[in-house]
């Protein structure tokens, strides 16, 4: 199975956001083969989405939570209320919130814990910015990040965990890594992990590339087995570049199937 996340970022309103799920709907009609399907659509569509893609093929996500379930916290949003909206899956640590917003490693670690917590499936984002894949650090960063994000967390039997490697070097930019350099920064992050959380079943553990993702792209790395899927930005919201990018998901499926 390959996963597909659309992060529509803050590209879309409300009624694009609508318009966006029934046309992503109309075009899996007779899909025989689908790969697991995430959209996550702006806090204020997500309850009008939601109708669209209840008992459909597709889940939501939120791109963010905030780690209190209640309290005087201005412009967040708390698991509590993303549980109520219907929403399995949550964006952690994103780059962008990384680098814009401030987010720190200690505030991403409180929020996996409330992930886990409120029963949400966290996409946990990890990546390197160019100077220190320059210095040869995209290792050592990668470490540190599923380190300080992991510390403490109890995961439950059975629960699942998302990790997006997104170079931040490659987000939005148009400018990919190679399947060859994800291949093995998967490989690496299935081995911390292994390290981290002993527990966790590896089937229970799905590690997907980020960074400039789009239709014509998007086979190279999902052919490869230690890519579980992708996380894709601004191709989400353009409702073709989607499609390709989940045609290229079967198309993967259907060939390690006949394997």
């Amino acid at each position: 199975m390959k996963t597909i996340i659309g992060n529509w970022k803050m590209q879309v309103g409300v009624r694009e956001s609508v318009a966006l799920a029934r046309g992503m709907l109309q075009n899996l009609r007779g899909k025989k083969v689908l790969p697991e399907i995430i959209i996550c659509p702006s806090f204020v569509a997500l309850s009008d989405v939601r109708k669209i893609v209840t008992r459909s093929h597709i889940a939501l996500g939120a791109q963010d939570l905030f780690w209190e379930e209640t309290g005087a916290y201005t412009g967040e949003i708390s698991p509590r209320i993303l549980t109520e909206l219907g929403i399995s899956f949550v964006l952690i640590g994103h780059s962008e919130r990384r680098q814009y917003l401030g987010e720190t490693d200690e505030m991403i670690g409180k929020k996996m814990r409330q992930a886990f917590q409120s029963a949400l499936t966290p996409v946990l984002c990890v990546g390197e910015t160019a100077e220190e894949r320059q210095q040869g650090k995209t290792q050592e960063i990668v470490e540190q990040q599923l380190q300080a994000a992991l510390k403490g967390v109890m995961i439950p039997s059975g629960a699942q965990l998302f990790i997006a490697y997104e170079p931040r070097w490659a987000i939005g930019t148009g400018v990919v890594a190679t399947p060859e350099d994800a291949v093995a920064v998967h490989r690496e992050i299935r081995q911390q992990i292994s390290t981290l959380i002993p527990s966790l079943r590896a089937e229970n553990l799905h590690v997907l590339y980020g960074g400039s993702v789009d239709g014509s792209n998007a086979y190279a790395f999902l052919r490869e087995k230690e890519v579980d899927g992708v996380l894709v930005g601004g191709a989400s919201v353009k409702l073709t570049q989607m499609q390709e990018v989940l045609s290229a998901a079967m198309e993967a499926m259907e060939g390690a199937a006949h394997q």
